[in-house]
């Protein structure tokens, strides 16, 4: 008998991720951005999670400037990580610091149960990457960093994604120059940030051979191109780092409303997860068994220890 919070034997994500490197087709990330809608995405059977800074940022109330700390990052992704099996790839920044910054943050979420991270070329203070403003470090610092991060992973499998916002601050060409340079130090795959075509997407891919991940959000500089057609271009992954939390405080605002006007929540309960959905998809019902046998066994032996006949060494 295991505790719920052990019910199963942890897969290798690491490795997971590693092999749909080399697998055809692309992989759809949904954003995750805390413990619930991770446990969703994966029941839903996504083969992976995307820990959006910007996403787990907007959670918090804060802008995404680079204000969450390492320490904060780490925590959500020990908590999604315990709690799920699928692989997840995690969004650092710009590594919260220099080439020895990033080696404390590989060997922290590495060890948090990370399966891959992503480092981008942006100087601290950092926007989201679909924003004007940009700043971008030299490519040799840049090329640093994912040395380091190479360099300091413990598990060879574990992903570096190298993230490029060039395009909106040098164009196209230094963006694919700089990707070419992030390959050359080690990174694994591509993440060209706020390309403005789908022209561009399809360019990109023809000029750097690794593979690339493409970012899907909502409201930026990209076209909203299906994942099909990215396969087609040879696109690996792609990740839709704030829609999820985009689509539920839309949802909760209009909870809100209809509480505020009509003073019920009767017209939303068609749209919500039922009680037994939500336990189900929590594990409440493992617990709840869990919980039982236990006080069973103890009962059961406890009842044994007290019998009359055990007692008092007799036999009836």
């Amino acid at each position: 008998m295991r505790a719920p919070i052990l019910r199963k034997d942890r897969k290798d994500v690491v490795a997971e991720l590693r092999a749909e490197l080399k697998k055809p087709g692309i992989v759809v990330v949904p954003g995750v951005y805390d413990v619930i809608t991770a446990l969703l995405a994966q029941s839903m059977g996504f083969k992976a999670g995307y820990v959006s800074g910007a996403a787990v940022t907007a959670s918090l109330g804060l802008p995404d400037l680079g204000i969450v700390t390492m320490d904060e990052m780490v925590r959500v992704v020990r908590y999604i990580a315990s709690s799920v099996d699928m692989p997840l790839i995690v969004d650092i920044d710009t590594g919260y610091g220099e080439a020895l910054n990033v080696v404390r943050a590989v060997v922290e979420f590495e060890r948090a149960g990370a399966a891959g991270v992503q480092i981008e070329d942006q100087v601290l203070p950092k926007k989201c990457g679909h924003l004007s403003g940009k700043a971008l470090v030299s490519p040799d610092e840049m090329a640093k960093k994912i040395k380091a991060a190479v360099e300091a992973r413990r598990n060879p499998d574990f992903v570096i994604v190298a993230r490029t916002d060039a395009r909106g601050v040098a164009g196209f060409d230094d963006a694919v120059e700089r990707a070419r340079l992030y390959l050359e130090v080690g990174a694994d795959v591509i993440f060209p940030e706020a390309l403005e075509s789908e022209q561009e997407f399809a360019e990109f891919a023809r000029r750097v051979k690794a593979p690339l991940l493409a970012n899907m959000t909502e409201f930026g500089k990209s076209p909203l191109i299906p994942a099909k057609r990215l396969e087609e271009y040879g696109y690996k992954f792609v990740i839709f780092p704030v829609t999820l939390l985009r689509v539920a405080l839309g949802a909760v605002r209009d909870a809100l409303r209809t509480i505020a006007e009509l003073g019920t929540q009767e017209p939303l309960v068609p749209r919500m997860l039922t009680r037994k959905e939500l336990y189900e998809l929590i594990g409440y019902y493992d617990y709840e068994d869990f919980d039982k046998k236990i006080a069973e066994e103890v009962d059961r032996r406890l009842a044994v220890k007290l019998r009359p006949d055990k007692v008092h060494g007799q036999d009836n």
